[in-house]
């Protein structure tokens, strides 16, 4: 018994451990209104070879508003109303507008800023523990996603990482730093006037 004990131990320990991501994730959808944090971005690609590197900052107003801003090594704003998601690309010049409708529901963003039934577009499961943090995996259940699943790291009921895999066999990995969680957010950080001259698509 003294053995077997000890083996039971190590098999419960990750399981127990893994089980509070799943109870963090839907402390922080029920006690977070609006958030932002600074990001660092990191795409890897099929291969595993590391590819590009960007940085920037996010912010959203839940359900359904965010603000995703890149400052390094470009400069994109992509803005979420809750009716038009718009993508705006300064050395382009160009904004890109779609609809949002149901889009967010079966997406990654949706995991911070949708509403929190999120088990109707995800399939959720513990993902265990890893560097200080505590796992969970998010499968979207519609095919037509544009990717395969999502991982949310998370510690002290606050997202810390997100790992992104592709349709294409391609994973973004997200690391969060300095998240704020319900600071006063003015209304119009949601809203986007496309600037003069550019070129809008899809509106």
């Amino acid at each position: 018994m003294k053995k077997i004990l000890p083996a039971l131990l190590c098999l419960l320990a990750p399981a127990l451990a893994s089980a509070a991501a799943l109870d963090q994730l839907k402390h922080f959808l029920e006690q977070t209104k609006t958030a932002r944090a600074s990001f660092s971005q990191q795409v890897i690609t099929k291969t595993g070879r590391p590819g590009q590197q960007a940085s920037g900052s996010m912010s959203f107003l839940r359900p359904g508003k965010f603000r995703w801003e890149y400052t390094k090594p470009y400069n994109q704003l992509i803005v979420g109303d809750g009716s038009k998601l718009w993508s705006y690309d300064k050395d382009l010049e160009q904004v890109v507008i779609k609809p949002m409708g149901d889009t967010l529901g079966a997406t990654p963003a949706a995991l911070l800023a949708g509403s929190n039934d999120l088990q109707k577009n995800f399939t959720l499961r513990e993902d265990g523990t890893a560097n200080g943090l505590e796992w969970l995996e998010a499968t979207p259940r519609t095919s037509e996603a544009g990717f395969e699943r999502v991982r949310i790291g998370l510690k002290d009921n606050l997202p810390q990482a997100m790992e992104v895999r592709d349709n294409f066999g391609q994973t973004t990995m997200l690391s969060f730093t300095g998240f704020e969680r319900n600071p006063p957010l003015p209304a119009d950080q949601f809203r986007f006037t496309p600037p003069p001259g550019v070129d809008v698509v899809g509106e």
